[in-house]
């Protein structure tokens, strides 16, 4: 008989993150408590003869090195952006562990899109691609290899882009590689740029609404696009919050559209369940994964019923930030990961889930967050579901809970 041994705890050590409502944690998570939809921004430039509300990140964005001006691109900026928040942390892991014991893995699905975008508008103009274009901005791989040059670290450091889930996958995979042994610290997250392909693909499939996204509501029309990176340190063992389960899942059910049942969502958070070995009454609160497309809701919210017999409180995020596509499993790690951290004499904060107050009477019904409601603290859950039913549930707890 063989006998599993213990996985290794995993901890979430640190946080860089930049998205539409800010630069840096603190001032995200203020806007989050508030459900601030003020950020959002109309583009006339992404499709044709349509004006899209969209969660773009504002200001100017750090500089990438002259020395790997290759990596530089919008994608690998934001990248930068969270980064420089936690690269002192990350400096003391290296000095720790040595480089060879550090591991990068990273999550996309635009990689630098908008900047071949632009490099083929100048190769238009002019006849050859713009100078300040190199392939290496456009590769699914330079997400994690920028990261990697910029930092000077030997362990395994690759990209993972399954839509969607991308970034919960990428958190997933670097509490493996501690699991095995292969790595004592990942530098693991997610970013995604908006660009033209993006929005013409999802407006194509009619998914992209009018106006702001309204998940969970009788007038939900789609999906609202965001963009932005977040970025965590995850360590072997410590304190703080642990990545306690994962669930994945990979039904297979349609390139774009999601099983109408919603079971390859269920396979997911049962999976990340029975991973962290506690019961559903054990979540004190489950982040959807929330899109405010006709087809989403309606999965996940009976997949969530099916799971838990007591609903926990629960809230979509893309309402406030958008829909970060392959970064948005990393991002809302990262908003459960702010939550668990602002856990106060055994009190939760909880974000609130920002949508017109028409509850769609048609849908399982799940109990969304009100602005200022609290809960006893306790584990959370984060849903991710992806293109082609790529899934991916996980659970964060706080040790010192």
């Amino acid at each position: 008989m063989t006998i599993a041994s213990p996985r290794t705890a995993s901890s979430l050590a640190a946080l860089g993150m930049v998205n539409a409502l800010g630069r840096d944690t603190g001032e995200i998570w203020r806007r989050l408590l508030a459900a601030d939809q003020s950020h959002f921004r109309l583009r006339d430039d992404l499709v044709p003869e349509r004006r899209l509300w969209i969660g773009e990140v504002e200001g100017e964005l750090p500089r990438i090195p002259a020395r790997l001006r290759r990596y530089a691109c919008r994608n690998n900026a934001l990248t930068l952006a969270a980064l420089e928040q936690i690269e002192s942390v990350i400096a003391e892991a290296i000095a720790a562990v040595g480089r060879d014991r550090v591991g990068v893995v990273m999550g996309t699905s635009t990689s630098g899109v908008s900047d071949a975008e632009a490099a083929i508008r100048h190769r238009e103009r002019t006849g050859r691609l713009a100078e300040e274009f190199d392939y290496d901005q456009l590769e699914f791989g330079g997400a994690a290899g920028f990261i990697a040059h910029l930092l000077e670290i030997e362990g395994p450091a690759y990209t993972i882009s399954t839509a969607c889930s991308s970034g919960a996958r990428s958190l997933a995979s670097a509490r493996e590689l501690i699991d095995l042994g292969i790595c004592d610290a990942v530098i693991a997250g997610a970013t995604d740029s908006i660009c033209g392909l993006t929005a013409n693909g999802f407006s194509a499939l009619q998914v992209v609404a009018d106006g702001i996204t309204n998940p969970c509501s009788a007038n939900r029309a789609g999906l609202t696009l965001g963009e932005g990176s977040a970025i965590f340190l995850v360590m072997r063992g410590g304190r703080g919050v642990q990545l306690l389960g994962v669930g994945e899942s990979s039904e297979a059910h349609h390139m774009s559209a999601p099983d109408p049942a919603g079971q390859g969502a269920e396979q997911a958070m049962s999976a990340a369940l029975r991973d962290a070995d506690m019961a559903a009454s054990a979540i004190a609160y489950l982040n959807l994964h929330g899109t405010g497309t006709s087809l989403n809701d309606v999965m996940e919210c009976a997949a969530i019923g099916r799971v838990f017999s007591a609903l926990p409180p629960c809230s979509s995020t893309k309402s406030l930030v958008g829909h970060t596509l392959g970064a948005a499993g990393a991002m809302e790690a990262g908003f459960c990961w702010l939550m668990l951290q602002a856990i106060c004499a055994g009190v939760m904060p909880l974000i609130p889930h920002a949508y017109d107050g028409v509850r769609d009477p048609e849908l399982v019904p799940v109990s969304l967050v009100t602005p200022g409601q609290q809960c006893p603290a306790g584990p959370v859950m984060t849903n991710s579901f992806g293109f082609g039913g790529n899934n991916c549930t996980l659970v964060l707890a706080s040790a010192s809970a």
